[in-house]
């Protein structure tokens, strides 16, 4: 089976990756350009905690964390090991409207069917602030042993690099168009030239939907502007602190080389205008030192920028167009991306080779509005 991948982000390359995997005959196509949501993703694995209810969106989000263990060491032996993929735990502190005890039932709730999110405890003030001390004081924080934290660009790229590995052909020619026969999906136009192939596994996020216009599919998606903001604590060991997860503001988190992550902003409306603004520093930094004063004195390192594919709702849009064969859609991973995306890749990559995925993809249905 040859298929042709339209975008390189987190759910494509590791749709590609396990396609190739698989046995099939993959070309991947990603002109790589600037906004991609996955190359500015904050790497957060800890769906237990979050206020959203939709059964759908936990199934994949809830999935998406029970299978990086599996997924890490399936790199490791291709490997791949420099993933920044690392199980530090997550500390939940209060919103500004709300104590922790309806997140503590939230989670408590979720934890017998999740074994892999660890356990739960109370933490005093001074407890939390030995885990992440830049915390304000006074301020007590319910601790998930089982959270983790990704970085997305180190993840992605080895993602591609071992897809390569197995056989996958990458090219970043933009793509102009998809190509059709009929009611079928054969191809994708890139740099002039045809790419002909079985079937067509369109993952090119925000930049979507004018693909599928002349086929007549308005895909339900469009970009929000997400600015996030990297810190540096030089001379400090972050390697193995916690993410931190306010119930009402921006998170946190931090990697192995004294770098702390904080973002980040959700700008609807954005289109794809890919600039860093004022606003959306102050923002940042506003919320992050509200939260954690101890950063005040913290370098400004960097701040990153990423398109998010927003479908319609809370639920990624995934599989077949019905009616056109050989299309397939991975989409609407939205602010979950870097939790749920290698999941959905994999799910997406079981459908092509075997004609469906081990949970059922018709809730995720990629024209729904």
């Amino acid at each position: 089976m040859r298929v042709i991948v339209v975008g390189a982000g987190i759910l494509g390359a590791s749709a590609a990756y396990h396609l190739a995997r698989g046995g099939a005959e993959v070309v991947i196509l990603d002109p790589m350009l600037e906004g991609r949501a996955t190359a500015a993703g904050a790497g957060i694995v800890c769906p237990w905690s979050s206020r959203v209810t939709d059964a759908d969106w936990y199934r994949l989000s809830g999935g998406g964390a029970r299978d990086y263990p599996a997924l890490v060491a399936q790199l490791a032996e291709d490997g791949e090991t420099d993933l920044g993929y690392r199980r530090v735990g997550a500390l939940c502190i209060a919103g500004e409207e709300a104590g922790l005890e309806e997140t503590e039932a939230r989670i408590r709730a979720r934890l017998p069917a999740a074994p892999e999110a660890g356990t739960l405890s109370r933490l005093a003030p001074e407890e939390a602030r030995a885990l992440f001390p830049p915390l304000r004081p006074g301020e007590p924080a319910l601790h998930l042993s089982g959270a983790a934290r990704v970085g997305s660009r180190l993840l992605a790229v080895a993602l591609l690099r071992e897809a390569q590995r197995h056989g996958a052909v990458a090219h970043r020619d933009v793509v102009t168009g998809l190509a059709t026969e009929a009611s079928r999906v054969c191809g994708a136009w890139a740099g002039g030239r045809l790419f002909g192939g079985d079937a067509v596994l369109l993952a090119a996020g925000a930049w979507a939907p004018p693909l599928l216009a002349p086929l007549g599919i308005d895909l339900a998606v469009q970009p929000q502007r997400g600015q996030i903001l990297h810190l540096l604590l030089p001379g400090q060991q972050t390697r193995d602190w916690p993410v931190l997860l306010p119930m009402s503001s921006h998170y946190l988190l931090a990697f192995d080389d004294s770098r702390i992550v904080v973002g980040a902003t959700r700008e609807v409306g954005s289109g794809f205008d890919h600039r860093l603004t004022a606003g959306g520093v102050m923002q940042v930094l506003r919320q992050a030192l509200g939260v954690a004063p101890g950063l005040e004195t913290a370098t400004l390192h960097e701040m990153r920028i990423g398109m998010r594919p927003m479908g319609p709702d809370l639920k990624p849009l995934l599989g077949p167009v019905p009616g056109v064969e050989g299309l397939v859609i991975g989409n609407g991973l939205g602010a979950g991306g870097l939790t749920m995306g290698p999941y959905a890749g994999r799910l997406l990559a079981q459908h092509l080779l075997q004609g469906g995925a081990e949970i059922p993809l018709a809730p995720y249905d990629p024209l729904r509005r």
